[in-house]
């Protein structure tokens, strides 16, 4: 009868970095550029449609100033911010060669931002302000994700069918 031999496991630390590559889940620049449109339209989509909610259960004259308001925030928002954070995070990812980590749809940084904009965003929720001024908020920044998601979306197209206009 044989006995079996504990291995020992070994690390090898100049082969941990090919081992990590392995695991990344790499996408081509077309499928990064798509995400981000995806991630950045939902987001908007969701915010509006949230305000929406908040201001439908007003009457029309208490409803509408506090909507017309995030109307013009959200063009204001999107022509001096969000567009020109679009547009540089486009040509971040045109820069990749090839494949890159799926996850690069957005900046490392960014992700930070997020998640601090999620815990405001359910403070503000959750708070005493009045919902048709939150309203009024959350629609300019979801109209401004939402239209900044436009630039994506020219970019995609443009790479998928380099041909055309």
């Amino acid at each position: 009868m044989k006995l079996k031999r504990k291995h020992k496991m070994i690390i090898n630390f100049k082969k941990a970095p090919m081992l990590f590559s392995k695991l990344k889940p790499a996408a081509p620049i077309y499928c990064l550029i798509a995400a981000a449109g995806f991630t950045w339209s939902a987001v908007g989509i969701l915010l509006c449609r949230l305000a929406c909610r908040w201001l439908d259960v007003f009457v029309f004259r208490a409803a509408f100033l506090p909507g017309v308001a995030g109307i013009i925030g959200a063009v204001v928002a999107y022509r001096f911010v969000f567009s020109t954070i679009a547009i540089k995070n486009i040509g971040r990812l045109s820069l990749f060669p090839g494949n890159a980590c799926f996850f690069a749809f957005q900046a490392w940084k960014s992700y930070f931002i997020i998640v601090v904009m999620v815990v405001l965003g359910a403070i503000l929720r959750h708070s005493s302000i009045p919902r048709e001024y939150l309203a009024a908020l959350y629609l300019t920044i979801g109209g401004a994700l939402f239209l900044s998601s436009l630039h994506y979306y020219v970019r995609l197209r443009r790479l998928i069918f380099p041909g055309k206009p």
